[in-house]
């Protein structure tokens, strides 16, 4: 029988700690379902103690996921482990996942703790949390530079104490896959209890090792693996989760294990990922990447085109990468758009559907083909739309190279159409300077970029920027065939966000 590997997924708490990937509640939930239709087994939504926002959106994703486990991070400290009960209560499979540092290095420099003090607080609060939830995962921070007696030490006492799943991480991506292989070997060969025990691996990606650690330890025996989409987190970020499901699906000959993930789900939850936090992935980056199934060189063109296998090792298809096999154009009706809609593998509801084809039919107007990924992105960014304190109405710019840049921009403010009028470096200055001036919110641009979804003189332009406010970065998100609109969009996208963090 072939052995099931568990995915556990950290995108929503390791992943949002890398800069700049911070989302809000409503984003971390739209993520979540996305991960509940990929397959994943296991979501971490977040760190519950660590602020009322991310209790919040524990609690919020936990009512919403049905079929995945729901877990909260919390360090061996009873008030932590009581935040987490109390945002996962009522997940329909709620686990709490406890962790303590074992390394000598940790706990001379960071926990000030004897190795005594450390079993006795696994013992006595992994307890505690078993207590309270049926479903319990200890992981030993810094696993990897531990000392291995003491950590079979520390293992055995959270597994008697009431855990079912010890989690190993390589916290630094220090660790060479042989070392994983071995670490994951000596634990498991070491484990004293009789009880059924889950091992897990969480590998860093410091010496872009992350996926290489993950497979060597799952091949030594461990049957769950820590990862985040597109590989994002803390420093140089995890084992990205694409690479494993892939990696185990392309190489059962050699890893006798099957995921419960749909890979076909696996494109669109990367580029949703990107939407969300405007980081998108490098063009070499493996499975998801631009570049990961294109072709230059004429003896890999020759040799693609002969036969697919002799240079792709797995097809666009596997990950549902959009083939463009059917475009929509302004006479598609409403049914061709939801089938499609459906064949890209999203489920939307009536209104998001109402919401989305609107949107669709007027890129249809600007645009003479639509494609697959000009639908994607449509759908994307109406995903994770929030609420408009204030909406775009129109703007109308003059500028060119030898006079100053000017911008009328019209905005709808608690249904109070309000137009003012600013000049800037270039039109989108202004344009920004304008909205300023009628928000009249103390926020600052830190970044701006822009990128072509689509090809042709008629692409969907996305832009990205990331603003400051009350020491908080927040990011925008807009979509248009008009950079400038796009760019408009995306300010506004992150000044509709930036209104309630003002207010808290």
């Amino acid at each position: 029988m072939d052995k099931i590997i568990k995915i556990f997924d950290t995108t929503l708490r390791d992943g949002e700690q890398a800069p700049g990937c911070s989302m809000n509640v409503n984003e971390k939930v739209e993520f979540a379902l996305q991960l509940e239709r990929l397959g994943v087994d296991v979501i971490e939504a977040g760190f519950a103690v660590s602020s009322p926002k991310d209790f919040e959106s524990v609690s919020v994703v936990s009512e919403k996921i049905k079929t995945s486990v729901v877990s909260s991070l919390a360090r061996a400290v009873k008030g932590d482990i009581d935040k987490a009960y109390e945002a996962t209560k009522l997940a329909v499979h709620p686990r709490i996942h406890v962790f303590i540092a074992t390394s000598d290095l940790h706990l001379k420099h960071k926990l000030n703790m004897t190795r005594e003090q450390v079993i006795a607080s696994i013992a006595q609060n992994v307890a505690y949390a078993k207590t309270l939830c049926d479903d319990i995962e200890f992981s030993a921070e810094d696993a990897s530079r531990s000392d291995r007696e003491f950590l079979s030490l520390a293992y055995n006492t959270a597994v008697n104490a009431g855990a079912n799943v010890i989690n190993i991480p390589d916290t630094v991506g220090y660790a060479t896959p042989n070392e994983m292989f071995e670490l994951v070997s000596y634990i498991k060969e070491n484990l004293t209890t009789n009880n059924a025990v889950e091992i897990s691996v969480h590998c860093h990606d410091d010496l872009g090792l992350g996926t290489a650690c993950s497979l060597a330890a799952l091949k030594a025996g461990a049957t769950q693996v820590e990862c985040t989409v597109n590989g994002i987190g803390e420093r140089a970020g995890n084992a990205s989760l694409e690479e494993i499901v892939m990696g185990i699906h392309t190489r059962y000959d050699y890893y006798k294990a099957t995921t419960n993930i749909n890979t076909k789900q696996l494109y669109r939850t990367s580029k949703l990922l990107s939407t969300i936090t405007g980081i998108t992935v490098a063009p070499n980056k493996a499975i998801v990447g631009a570049n990961a199934f294109a072709h230059e060189s004429g003896i890999h063109q020759h040799g693609v085109m002969q036969e697919r296998t002799t240079y792709e090792v797995i097809s666009p298809e596997d990950i549902g990468i959009p083939q463009n096999k059917m475009v929509l154009g302004k006479h598609s009706g409403k049914h061709a758009f939801k089938d499609r809609i459906v064949t890209l593998g999203y489920s939307l509801g009536d209104a998001d559907l109402e919401k989305a084809f609107h949107e669709f039919k007027i890129l249809a107007d600007k645009k003479k083909n639509v494609t697959d990924n000009d639908i994607e992105a449509l759908v994307s960014h109406n995903a994770v739309e929030h609420h408009k304190a204030y909406e775009y109405i129109s703007f109308v710019i003059n500028s060119g190279n030898t006079i100053t840049s000017t911008a009328n921009v019209k905005l709808c403010v608690e249904g109070q159409i309000i137009e003012k009028v600013a000049t800037g470096d270039g039109p989108v200055d202004a344009c920004f300077k304008a909205i300023n001036k009628i928000v009249k919110l103390n926020v600052n641009l830190e970044n701006y970029t822009i990128q072509s979804v689509t090809e042709g003189v008629d692409a969907l332009g996305e832009v990205s920027v990331k603003i400051s406010a009350d020491k908080k970065f927040i990011m925008g998100r807009g979509l248009s065939t008009d950079i400038i609109e796009a760019s408009i969009k995306a300010y506004l996208n992150a000044i509709n966000k930036t209104v309630p963090v003002l207010l808290i």
